[in-house]
């Protein structure tokens, strides 16, 4: 086992089960190497190999859980998103442009019809693969030639409704990281992310020491050499390398934005666009802007996997307690489920810790709207979260609920989720000064089931509650 330098690390325990599930993960699936890692608190706490890598250059050797590169495939669509969420940040493009606004090649009709909010979120309905050779094991071409390919018939389903998963569209989001800032994909992704985050392993072509791609025979335990080319124009679509020390780095940007990202564009990226709603299957995964979600009994996690010929890849955080798992292996085949069963197994051994209560400060108009209020009959309460906001949830069950923020401009409290998303509450004060009642898109909250002093839409009935 082998750590970062800086970072605590796991129980000996916990190690060890970790070891053993790298080791057998290793074996059933006839794994030639395979690295991985776990993060808590934005660091290394434990790093795993197993296996045997080969590189041209140094031949068979015993993988590094931290130096060894391996190709990252579709992890690579969230660096190209998070620039695209730069882009935005920056105010150089909308989540609901047109695509065609800014790849004016395109059109307005057809694929440049496409927003690019569908786009990043595998909504576009465009198609999944290139026309002509598989894209994946042949040298690509340019943006030209991938653009006389986007014709009508690239369209598969009407956008917006239905998740596709498109590499294509990764492509064309690519070129338009590009265009917004005047040079290529991976010289964004390089100057805004890799070179401020320290990840300098992280690259469009391996580098020394690199694992081989292999693809095992079925029935025999043999082996075969993938290839590995420039994937031109698809290159944003799966062209990366990467290390486990990087992608751990690169797991913070997931979690909180990291300091390269802003905390709201991650979160944007966190929120679901479509699912992934299997025939005959009750869904539980689905994708935000640039990420793969799942939802495991309530839990959520992000991030993305990654497959191109020889090689998988996964990148998985908790979302709550931003704990991550990292995988890596030279297989085109892959390693099944190790990624869940070795961060199920970290965060069962050694749980987070909950974070320490301390008293904070809570303005006076703040703290007169907190407490239980009425929707009609049913019982809300209002509490102040740590972060600044209002937190509305039922009080005896189920309810309607949300997060609100202050709106420093009107004084109004503006939904940042769930059912009141967007919505206004307005608190409703009396001649008196206090707090009469809440005004919540229209609706009434009271302070008992339906005051009569508080301006109940449709009145309350004078002869009250009765038997």
């Amino acid at each position: 086992m082998t750590t970062s330098p800086d970072a605590p690390t796991v129980l000996p325990a916990t190690a060890r089960a970790l070891e053993h599930l790298l080791a057998a993960a290793q074996a059933e699936h006839r794994l030639p190497s395979v690295v991985a890692g776990v993060v808590r608190g934005g660091r290394l706490v434990w790093t795993g190999a197993a296996g045997t890598a080969v590189d041209e250059a140094a031949g068979e050797r015993p993988p590094s859980a931290t130096g060894t590169q391996y190709r990252i495939g579709s992890i690579t669509k969230t660096f190209v998103a998070a620039g695209v969420m730069r882009c935005a940040e920056d105010g150089l493009v909308g989540l609901d442009d047109p695509v065609g606004r800014h790849l004016v090649e395109l059109g307005t009709d057809g694929v440049g019809a496409l927003t690019v909010g569908q786009l990043l979120g595998q909504a576009s309905g465009l198609q999944a693969e290139t026309d002509g050779p598989w894209w994946e094991r042949t040298a690509g071409e340019g943006w030209d030639r991938l653009r006389e390919l986007l014709g009508p018939g690239a369209l598969r389903h009407r956008a917006g409704v239905r998740f596709h998963y498109s590499n294509v569209g990764y492509g064309v989001l690519g070129e338009l990281l590009g265009r917004l800032r005047g040079a290529a994909w991976d010289e964004v992704v390089a100057e805004q992310f890799l070179r401020p985050l320290g990840m300098d392993r992280t690259t469009t072509r391996p580098q020394a020491p690199a694992a081989q791609g292999f693809a095992v025979h079925p029935w025999a335990d043999a082996v075969l050499p993938e290839p590995e080319h420039d994937a031109g124009a698809m290159a944003p679509a799966g062209q990366l390398w990467s290390t486990v020390a990087d992608l751990a780095r690169w797991a913070g940007v997931v979690a909180d934005g990291a300091g390269v990202l802003r905390r709201e564009s991650a979160e944007a990226m966190r929120e679901p666009q479509v699912v992934d709603d299997a025939r005959g299957a009750a869904w539980g995964a689905g994708y935000g802007l640039g990420l793969q979600l799942w939802n495991t009994g309530g839990r959520r996690f992000a991030g993305h996997s990654g497959s191109m010929p020889g090689f998988v890849a996964m990148l998985r955080v908790d979302v709550e307690t931003s704990d991550a798992v990292l995988a890596l292996t030279n297989s085109t085949t892959g390693f099944g489920d190790l990624p869940v069963r070795l961060l199920t197994a970290f965060t069962d051994a050694e749980p987070a810790a909950p974070r320490p209560w301390r008293p904070q400060a809570v303005d006076a108009d703040v703290l007169e709207l907190l407490g239980p209020w009425y929707w009609g009959p049913a019982p809300l309460v209002l509490r102040a979260g740590r972060d600044g906001s209002l937190e509305l949830s039922g009080l005896t069950g189920r309810a309607r609920a949300s997060r609100f923020a202050r709106d420093a401009a009107t004084g109004a409290w503006r939904g940042l989720d769930e059912y009141y998303a967007g919505e206004v509450l307005r608190p409703v004060r009396g001649a008196d000064g206090s707090v009469s009642h809440l005004d919540l898109a229209s609706f009434r909250l009271t302070r008992t089931p339906y005051d009569p002093d508080a301006d109940v839409p449709g009145g309350v009935d004078p002869g009250g509650w009765r038997p």
